[in-house]
């Protein structure tokens, strides 16, 4: 029997392009989420976004650009009248594409960080009023749990440079 440990497989690849990486380069900000979650419930205007999620105006002002720039955001100019042109703040199908990853985030923090009270947040299926819920489901239709899933080498992967 060996005394050394097994070399793990992803050991042999780089994370040189990972893909965890270049995602938290745009969402592994703390007022990223912040600001995505008001879009997504509905809170679309600078003053609205900022007074409700407390966050200062020059972050807001920062991490919307960085969201418009990376496309998660589209603006979208409205006037009331008798003053000047402003912006609302709309998901475009890049941004609509996370909502399953904040579902997962809600659905995590209520079973790990429960509140005495309950849920602030629920998420709901508007068609028929039933609870939302993220799933692990591979393309053959099985739910693995997540010790059944494995990473492997995608055709984009490199070979780690060992030096």
């Amino acid at each position: 029997m060996s005394t050394q440990a097994a070399v793990p497989e992803a050991m042999h690849w780089s994370t040189e392009n990972c893909t965890i990486s270049r995602t938290m380069e745009i969402l592994g900000e703390k007022w990223t989420f912040h600001v995505l979650r008001e879009v997504f419930v509905g809170v679309r205007r600078f003053e609205d976004i900022r007074a409700r999620a407390n966050i200062p105006r020059q972050v807001l002002t920062d991490r919307l650009t960085a969201l418009i720039d990376r496309g998660l955001l589209r603006r979208e100019a409205y006037r009331i009248p008798g003053q000047r042109e402003r912006y609302e703040y709309r998901l475009t199908q890049a941004g609509l594409d996370l909502y399953p990853v904040m579902v997962a985030l809600v659905q995590w923090g209520d079973q790990y960080l429960p509140m005495d009270a309950g849920p602030p947040l629920l998420p709901e299926h508007r068609g028929c009023g039933e609870r939302v819920e993220v799933v692990l489901r591979c393309e053959g239709g099985h739910t693995p749990t997540p010790r059944e899933v494995a990473f492997r080498p995608g055709p984009g992967a490199t070979p780690r440079e060992v030096s």
